[in-house]
């Protein structure tokens, strides 16, 4: 359920938005003064602010600047000025909306669903987490392209790591140098499989505690190579 602050020194305008935005599903904190809202919306957890621009001992502007200094979160500034400079300064100090008094309390509502599912996809966008492959000591970072072995990062060309994350989403599985080149190189691998070859021994030397005695990547003989897990 998000959660959203309103200041607003008007009581009955606060009230009327938290019935509104209650109904609707939010879970809603009022604030009447400028310094209370201040210190609520930079210091606990909100998932939107709806903020009124003239309010006792600070005014809307500064706690914007206040909250933006600190959070990317949604601040809808609400105000009786119609005047575009108000409109200007507001939104120049970091407010995503500005809403003139009077309004209907579904557009209110109807604003604030705008400007939390649009908040909600661009953190879901920038928290993506990278997609890692972990086995026994090996921690291959597919999305940064990085490797670690038993958390110390070894550098990898570009063919070497592609193989080495081939093999790793493929365990168990015997793939022949032919195969191999051809899903690495994408091209036919008539007299190049000693690429693969010097590839594999190259891998090896640093994923693996002993090359001669390999716990990563086994050589079938006579068939090609697979990794064990």
């Amino acid at each position: 359920m998000s959660r959203i602050l309103i200041v607003e020194d008007e009581i009955a305008i606060a009230e009327l938005e938290k019935d509104y935005l209650e109904l609707s599903g939010f879970e809603v904190e009022m604030e009447t003064t400028g310094d209370g809202g201040e210190a609520r919306a930079v210091n606990e957890e909100f998932d939107l602010v709806i903020l009124d621009l003239m309010l006792p001992n600070v005014d809307g502007f500064e706690i914007c600047k206040k909250i933006r200094a600190v959070k990317n979160i949604p601040i809808l500034m609400v105000s009786a000025k119609k005047d575009d400079i108000d409109k200007i300064r507001g939104l120049g100090l970091g407010a995503d909306d500005y809403i003139t008094k009077p309004f209907s309390p579904s557009e209110l509502v109807a604003r604030v669903k705008a400007h939390l599912a649009r908040y909600e996809r661009l953190i879901g966008t920038s928290t993506k987490e990278n997609e890692i492959i972990e086995i026994r000591g090996i921690k291959i970072d597919k999305t940064a392209r990085r490797v670690y072995v038993n958390n110390e990062e070894k550098s990898f060309t570009t063919k070497e790591f592609d193989l080495l994350t081939f093999l790793a989403e493929n365990p168990n599985h015997v793939f022949t140098k032919e195969e191999l080149f051809q899903k690495i190189w994408d091209m036919e691998s008539i007299g190049d499989i000693a690429t693969v070859t010097v590839h594999i021994k190259k891998i090896r030397e640093k994923i693996e505690f002993n090359t001669s005695k390999p716990q990563y990547i086994e050589t079938i003989w006579g068939v090609g190579y697979r990794f064990k897990v």
